[in-house]
Formats: C-alpha cells, structure tokens, sequence
C-alpha cells in the first residue's frame, strides 16, 4: 500500500473511507502536518495504491499498515474506522490512542443495534456498480454530503477527490460494501487497552450519532464530540473544530 509521510511530531495514522483515498484528508493534513507525523494510507485498490495485490480484508490491511508505521495514534474515517478498529483489536501495541471519525463497529441495523443503517443499502450499492458504475459513486458520494450545513461544497470535494489518482478498482469496491455490510467489531469494544474518541457528525445520514455514542459507551477510556452542522466527512469543511478535537485527544493519551 502507498503510504503518504507528512509533517513532524508524534505519529498519527490516517485512513480513508469507501471508494476515496488519502488525499480526502486534504484540508485535515493541512491543520495537523505542523503538530503530527502524518502516514496517511492509500487502501488496496483505491488512489495510489490501484496496484497492491492486497485483499480488502480488515485483519491482513491492519497488519500491513502497522508493518509499515511506527506506534501511533490512528484515526479512522467511514470504512477506515472499520480498519483502525480491527488494529486496535488484533494489534494494541501498534495503536496509541484510536479516532474513530463518522464510523462505527457496526454500520447495519441488528435487533440489538438499532441505530445502524438498514442491511440492502449497501448490496444495493454492489449490485448497481456493475450497472452504471460512475452513477453508483455518485449517489454514494450524495449520501455522505447530505446533513452538512455545506453539503454542496463537500459534495464538490468528495467528487473532485474520487478520481484523482484513476478510478477506484470495482473489485475491491465490492469488497469494501461487503465489510461495511457485514462487519461487527462490537464484541472486542469493551477489552480495548488504549483510550478511543468517537467524533461523529450530528446530521450524518451513514453513521448514526446515537450507534458511535453506543459504541464509546461501552468502550473503556472512551470519549464522545458530537459536531453540531456536522455530516459524514465534517474534516472537509468543519477542519479546524475536527483539529482541536484531534489535537486535545492526542495531549491526553499517555505517553
């Protein structure tokens, strides 16, 4: 996997969400690289990383990235929270402290989980990429704008960013709707072994608020912001509120 170092200071680890790459994180490097050491990873099949023969696997992308990343805090964004999450579980040594931004253990509805988004949406998703593939991205790309208060503006970012290094591989596509379909990392939230902060958006239409305060409830050394005009990608216009977060969470978390 291409991996993207900037800035200097202690490490953080940066994981982007479906179909996306590193460089979404675009407006968030820019309020971090003078505080952070930033590794910013490209997932298999998706930016620079189009090549990597890696599968789409939760356990075999958190040891990758952590076989090549020093200890770190690591912050997780959509589906890269999935991956943050798994690394903590399997690997706590190589996480620090764990940012979990718009994700969550669980992203479907379950009789114990009813804060999840209902289980066809993301099948349907997989289903219709093979249909009309750029629509597909598209309709997915509207649903992570829509709450914002700058829903257009993001919008604009997130299709501006989708393409910029080729298009996102359709298998691993389907590989990643497959993850946020059937991924439940609730069990191991109660063991976690380093402090965590679940930084969701209120107007969110792909991760519930209430299912990540859910979540940090029964996580130990867990801490819950909520960013009021907030959608799903809140660190594209609201990156200076996500800074501080980031910044005051790191200042916590032990040595």
């Amino acid at each position: 996997m291409h991996i993207d170092v900037r800035g200097a200071g202690p490490a953080l680890v940066m994981v982007h969400g479906w179909a996306m790459h590193g460089g979404i994180f675009a407006p968030l490097v820019e309020q971090l690289e003078a505080q952070f050491t930033l590794h910013i990873v490209d997932l298999p099949g998706h930016g620079r990383s189009r090549s990597s023969v890696l599968p789409l696997s939760l356990d075999i992308v958190a040891a990758d990235i952590a076989a090549n990343t020093p200890p770190a805090l690591w912050l997780g964004w959509s589906l890269g929270g999935l991956v943050a999450l798994q690394a903590a579980q399997q690997l706590p040594a190589a996480v620090q402290g764990l940012l979990m931004l718009c994700a969550s253990p669980r992203f479907v509805v379950a009789a114990d989980w009813p804060d999840g988004m209902t289980a066809n949406v993301f099948s349907q998703f997989a289903d219709e990429l093979g249909r009309d593939y750029r629509a597909t991205l598209d309709r997915f790309l509207m649903l992570e704008a829509q709450g914002s208060d700058h829903a257009r503006s993001e919008l604009r970012m997130l299709r501006d960013a989708v393409f910029e290094h080729g298009k996102p591989d359709p298998r691993v596509l389907c590989e990643g709707l497959a993850l946020l379909e059937n991924s439940d990392l609730r069990a191991g939230l109660p063991t976690l072994a380093m402090p965590s902060l679940w930084l969701a958006g209120r107007r969110d239409r792909l991760v519930s608020p209430q299912a990540m305060q859910a979540a940090a409830a029964i996580t130990p050394q867990s801490r819950y912001v909520e960013f009021s005009s907030g959608g799903h990608a809140p660190f594209l216009t609201h990156a200076d509120a996500v800074r501080q977060a980031v910044t005051k969470f790191a200042n916590e978390v032990p040595a």
